[in-house]
């Protein structure tokens, strides 16, 4: 006797759609992108920069914070994405990078947001398919993906990237949690957003 089916036809209720706002981190360019998904379609909302100016540290870090706050008042997301840092050759620019990021989350996390984090890597895959993917790979899906007339710039294209990662995860942990009951009866089940036996 075959299995049943872990979804059953006919059963998805009616999507409610899901903001998410995508977070590009840089000291002196801050990309931001928001996108709307309802069920498996994704719409483009806004994206641009947040420029932090040529200050001290301490000032350009507070211009990243309240630009990334005024841009969760402004559209409303319902979660956030950010991506994460990576270790460079140069360390100083990799701890200034981790500032600008960290001042970032703080903008996010006073809006009380919830906040994911994605590496460049997971970025090019969910939205090239290839985690080797130049920036201009990147433009090219996400303008096609979110049905744009010109490409967005690369910062802004990355913070698209990520918030498209976050939909992507999302579906998948979701439709995971729904079919958990029935995994459990076959003796699997989610563990850290991945499927393993029990």
């Amino acid at each position: 006797m075959a299995p049943a089916p872990l979804v059953t036809p006919g059963t998805a209720q009616a999507a409610v759609p899901t903001r998410i706002l995508g977070i590009d981190p840089g000291l002196r360019v801050t990309g931001f992108g928001v996108i709307e998904q309802r069920a498996h379609v994704l719409s483009y909302i806004s994206s641009g920069v947040i420029r932090s100016g040529e200050g001290d540290l301490p000032s350009r870090l507070k211009i990243i914070f309240e630009g990334v706050r005024e841009l969760a008042v402004q559209f409303k997301p319902d979660c956030a994405a950010i991506e994460k840092v990576f270790v460079n050759v140069n360390p100083q620019s990799t701890l200034l990078l981790g500032q600008a990021r960290g001042a970032a989350i703080c903008g996010l996390v006073t809006a009380n947001l919830p906040v994911a984090e994605y590496t460049a890597l997971q970025l090019k895959q969910a939205v090239v398919g290839s985690g080797r993917a130049k920036k201009d790979q990147v433009q090219e899906m996400v303008a096609r993906l979110l049905s744009l007339s010109g490409l967005p710039g690369t910062d802004a294209a990355d913070a698209l990237g990520v918030a498209i990662c976050h939909a992507h995860a999302g579906d998948v942990l979701g439709q995971l949690r729904t079919l958990a009951p029935q995994l459990a009866g076959r003796g699997m089940r989610v563990r850290r957003g991945r499927l393993v036996e029990s």
